[in-house]
């Protein structure tokens, strides 16, 4: 049986099987990630700047839909009003290290007297010297986020100090500066600040993916060949074996015939 499954014919029909079991089942695998991929968010169109003040009026919710697009605001930064979100960790793209530190985020006061929270930087101390925010008029360039979620943040043991959040909420700063008419959620310039201040990545915005459902059945479908070859491979092997087989007890049979009808010798 060795000398059949070894023979230089069977012995092709091996190599092609394993290479078209091994074919088929790579393009099935990378159909497949195809699949996953399609579901994954992609990047979107990423629109002109616009002021922030053609977002939403204010006191109105900014729509859903304009995270992280672009926008511009000119003012001055209420520097009285600053304050530190804790438990940050710096952005590796933006140049950042390990461990935690602190959002900057200071108020940005519009022409009409709207107040525009600006997440200008990190640092990694609250007593950071680059904390400082610049006086006079600034424009402000970045990207629109909505308000952080009350959960967002990891439980604490004990209350933060004065002057230090958990999260970026709308409807905690406008008791954190009262008498402010806060603008719904938040800018994050994303860019360098001077001074020293690490700056705060900002992502493009991303739609939702739909799945390539046609590339989920190429991948099934390459699967089936691949089974397929293999159940030919086995069929093949096993006709072979069966016909050496066979082979051998007609020869075997041939060779006992002369002997049993030889007549006796006188």
């Amino acid at each position: 049986m060795l000398r059949t499954l070894f023979s230089p014919r069977l012995l092709g029909m091996h190599l092609l099987a394993i290479g078209v079991l091994v074919a088929f089942t790579i393009l099935g695998r990378w159909q497949l990630g195809v699949f996953q991929e399609s579901g994954r968010p992609h990047a979107a169109t990423d629109p002109a700047p616009v002021a922030i003040t053609s977002l939403a009026a204010p006191g109105e919710r900014v729509p859903p839909r304009a995270a992280n697009h672009r926008v511009t605001a000119q003012g001055t930064f209420d520097t009285a009003r600053q304050l530190l979100v804790a438990d940050r960790a710096p952005d590796v793209e933006a140049g950042g290290g390990s461990g935690t530190g602190y959002w900057l985020l200071t108020p940005l006061r519009l022409a009409d007297g709207t107040l525009v929270p600006v997440v200008r930087g990190w640092v990694p101390a609250p007593g950071d010297p680059a904390a400082a925010a610049p006086s006079g008029p600034v424009t402000v360039s970045g990207r629109w986020q909505p308000s952080e979620p009350s959960d967002f943040a990891r439980p604490r043991a004990a209350p933060l100090p004065a002057g230090q959040l958990a999260t970026v909420s709308t409807a905690e700063l406008i008791n954190v500066w009262p008498g402010a008419r806060v603008r719904d959620g938040f800018v994050v310039t994303g860019a360098p600040v001077p001074g020293g201040v690490r700056a705060v990545a900002a992502p493009p915005p991303t739609v939702a993916g739909s799945f390539s459902w046609r590339n989920l059945a190429y991948a099934a479908q390459w699967w089936i060949f691949a089974g397929f070859a293999v159940f030919i491979w086995f069929h093949y092997v096993r006709d072979a074996v069966r016909a050496a087989r066979g082979a051998r007890s007609d020869d075997g049979a041939e060779a006992a015939s002369p002997a049993l009808g030889a007549s006796p010798q006188a």
